[in-house]
């Protein structure tokens, strides 16, 4: 029988030198492009294709190849660029994007390793790194049997903040990418753009939100505490950003709206009379969608409007430590409420869904049946995650950035991507 520890090893043994990288869209940052210098330091090759103006700022190396070829023939393109290069490995951000999807399927057909990135699942300091792909694509352990397995073989981690992120460079970068890409898409005219907001309009939408932030806050905290304080039951569920790969690959849902009829539909016809739902806005949504609407439409439709509640910011920490139970699609918002031994059920295809965590009966008895999660094997959870696929470090601010370049250079050169590694010396 296979350990869990090697379930989770790459598919592809490859010696840990004469490799070639490629890399792919990647974070709004110089991460990749620092990741690059350590490797050709260790005497590894890399390259970078670019598929418009923003891949460029980022990326501070000569020799970037940039796509400007119809979408129809990048799958050839990437076949060809892995021939002629000897590429062994990909490394990217996301795997949902079109453009990734292809070269994800032909580096699986060469037998050419796949690591993707992202923001942790872990919150706040650190980040994804592992093999394949993420959320429903992830070989994370599934079972609590795997995972125990594999948690034995973990030293204590710390989860305690080392890094702070810098959310200004962040905004900074986000801007300076989508905004170029937009008044500068004569350079790239067929690049073919996942994003479904405008960006001037995502923008100034997101600005108008900040402007009222610190009030809307303090009223979503307000009812919030008029809920803790009257004694009232209540269930939370944060909203996913509605362009977010999570929610339309990695669930059924065809939009937001829709899950959000669900939910409510749900909770109308099997929650406890005396229950409430809040109903949590993401931090960064634009508000280019009136979800509030949304929300008080079917609440009103269902006869709840009464005891449904839309919140436009807040603690959600604070809302989840005194709630009955958590609703998400598959949000690491999931993640926070597990660790705050709140309820969860899951929608979607979250890492993070497994029989002693979340809730596996369905959302229709979940509101009467929701039990904490067992916390020696969430405490195994975590450790294991940490141990293999996640990496301590940020993408923007430094010394964060710089701790998570270099470990994530080790993974690479080891070719231990998904492994627990030994201590370094």
């Amino acid at each position: 029988m296979v350990s869990a520890l090697a379930a989770h090893r790459p598919l592809l043994k490859l010696p840990t030198s004469v490799r070639q990288f490629l890399f792919l869209q990647g974070p709004l940052s110089p991460f990749f492009s620092e990741i690059a210098s350590g490797l050709r330091g260790l005497g590894h090759g890399f390259h970078c294709i670019q598929f418009n103006f923003g891949d460029r700022l980022f990326w501070h190396h000569p020799g970037a190849i940039r796509f400007r070829g119809r979408h129809a023939d990048w799958p050839e393109f990437i076949e060809d660029f892995y021939h002629r290069h000897g590429i062994t490995d990909i490394v990217l951000l996301g795997e949902q994007r079109t453009y990734h999807r292809s070269a994800i399927e032909a580096a699986k057909r060469r037998g050419i390793q796949v690591t993707v990135t992202d923001f942790g699942y872990l919150r706040p300091d650190w980040i994804t790194f592992e093999n394949d792909g993420m959320s429903g694509h992830s070989r994370f352990a599934r079972s609590p049997e795997a995972l125990r397995e594999l948690a034995a073989q973990v030293q204590q981690i710390d989860l305690a903040p080392r890094f702070q992120d810098s959310f200004w460079a962040m905004a900074r970068n986000d801007m300076l990418y989508h905004l170029s890409n937009y008044f500068l898409a004569w350079l790239f005219p067929r690049f073919h753009n996942d994003k479904l907001d405008h960006p001037v309009l995502f923008y100034l939408g997101t600005g108008l939100r900040m402007l009222f932030s610190a009030r809307n806050n303090r009223h979503a905290d307000a009812s919030a505490k008029e809920l803790r304080t009257s004694g009232q039951p209540y269930f939370v569920y944060p909203l996913q950003m509605a362009n977010d790969f999570q929610l339309r690959a990695y669930s059924d849902f065809p939009n937001q709206d829709s899950a959000i009829e669900m939910v409510i539909t749900s909770f109308a016809q099997h929650a406890p009379k005396e229950a409430f739902l809040l109903v949590k806005v993401h931090p960064w949504d634009p508000g280019l969608i009136n979800w509030r609407r949304q929300v008080d439409r079917h609440s009103r439709r269902l006869g709840v409007s009464g005891r449904v509640r839309y919140v436009d910011g807040g603690n959600l920490n604070a809302m989840a430590m005194h709630a009955c139970g958590m609703v998400t699609i598959n949000s690491t918002a999931g993640l926070r409420a597990l660790s705050l031994h709140c309820p969860l059920i899951t929608l979607g295809q979250a890492i993070f869904d497994m029989p002693g965590l979340t809730f596996q009966d369905g959302l229709d008895r979940f509101w009467v049946e929701a039990k904490p999660p067992d916390a020696d094997l969430l405490a195994d959870y975590l450790a294991a995650m940490a141990a293999t696929i996640q990496i301590r470090g940020v993408f923007y601010a430094r010394p964060g950035l710089d701790a998570a370049v270099a470990e994530a250079v080790r993974r690479l050169h080891e070719n231990r991507v998904n492994q627990i590694l030994p201590k370094q010396t």
